[in-house]
């Protein structure tokens, strides 16, 4: 399998996790359809750098995954923030923390 076509099932898994657990957790902040939406984007503006860019720094897999990972907590939750302008911090944190969290295990499990 090249790298390409391994990104691409490994953004799709992670996008079907993301959204059954971000959506529920970002429900008093919008309708479904810009839930949906937004955790489509936060897995764009992330899962490609976490894939194809944060392992250009050559760094040892445990440093490699607190940092791609923080960085993708992070993104996602700005992203969240910035989409749903009521939406709380923390409430942000949450959804990208437990999705995040979720995504990681399956993927675990799955490898």
């Amino acid at each position: 399998m090249n790298i390409l076509h391994a990104w691409l099932v490994a953004f799709a898994i992670t996008l079907g996790c993301e959204l059954i657990v971000a959506v529920p957790v970002l429900a008093p902040a919008g309708k479904l359809g810009r839930r949906i939406a937004s955790v489509g984007l936060a897995q764009l503006a992330t899962h490609p750098a976490v894939w194809f860019i944060w392992p250009l720094f050559g760094w040892p897999r445990p440093l490699y995954l607190l940092a791609a990972e923080s960085f993708a907590l992070c993104t996602e939750a700005l992203v969240y923030r910035l989409v749903f302008e009521r939406l709380a911090w923390s409430r942000a944190l949450a959804a990208s923390a437990l999705a995040n969290g979720t995504s990681i295990l399956v993927g675990l499990w799955l490898r």
